[in-house]
């Protein structure tokens, strides 16, 4: 699918699982127990070991049925590795336009970090197709994204950090499009203890607050 619409569906989605887990095995079946709990995006984090290797087990295995993207993506070249791994979209903590230059060129969505209206402007002239405002609970969560959405409105935002069932709701209101969300739906320990029916149940809970957010 093109960039446009790979992005239409992660908005669709509205949440983007950030999976960070200790072992390639562990985040594999996370993606599963989030799948199975309906959610159709994941992004798998280049801190995960053997990063690369989950993205094509999860591009070959669920392959058109679930988005899958890239995190903690720091430089172009990790970009294209991952993007020929199976990557249909890529988010980086922080802003480098060089990354952003590579996907564009293979049409590859790019989320990069940003966090002033200055980053998040010039992330948006470079390319971005939407700014992940990261670390978004830190400086303000939801209050901070309807702060920047007076100025830059049209400027997709996702907001990371500070998501969780109780907040989501509040960030899609003041304008995000969708929101990144880590341990408070894929916890390591539930992992660890191989609890995937907690996170399958999350991840049923973050879809329907999604839905009550949007009907207000």
């Amino acid at each position: 699918m093109s960039a446009k619409e790979t992005l239409r569906a992660i908005t669709e989605v509205g949440i983007v699982p950030v999976v960070r887990a200790p072992s390639a095995d562990l985040a594999l079946q996370a993606v599963e127990a989030i799948y199975q709990g309906g959610v159709r995006a994941a992004e798998i984090t280049m801190t995960v070991p053997g990063a690369v290797g989950v993205l094509e087990k999860i591009a070959g295995r669920f392959g058109g049925k679930i988005l899958v993207g890239a995190g903690t993506v720091l430089d172009p070249e990790t970009a294209r590795v991952c993007m020929l791994a199976g990557a249909e979209f890529i988010v980086s903590p922080s802003l480098r336009l060089a990354t952003i230059e590579i996907c564009k060129r293979y049409s590859v969505v790019i989320c990069p970090g940003a966090l002033t209206p200055t980053e998040v402007l010039a992330a948006w002239e470079a390319g971005a197709d939407v700014v992940k405002i990261f670390p978004c609970g830190n400086v303000g969560g939801a209050k901070y994204i309807k702060a920047l959405k007076g100025p830059f409105p049209q400027i997709e935002m996702i907001p990371t950090g500070g998501v969780n069932l109780e907040t989501i709701g509040d960030f899609l209101k003041a304008g995000a499009c969708a929101a990144g969300v880590g341990g408070e739906l894929v916890d390591v320990q539930s992992m660890k203890q191989g609890r995937f029916d907690v996170l399958e149940e999350r991840a049923r809970q973050f879809l329907a607050a999604v839905a009550k957010a949007r009907a207000q």
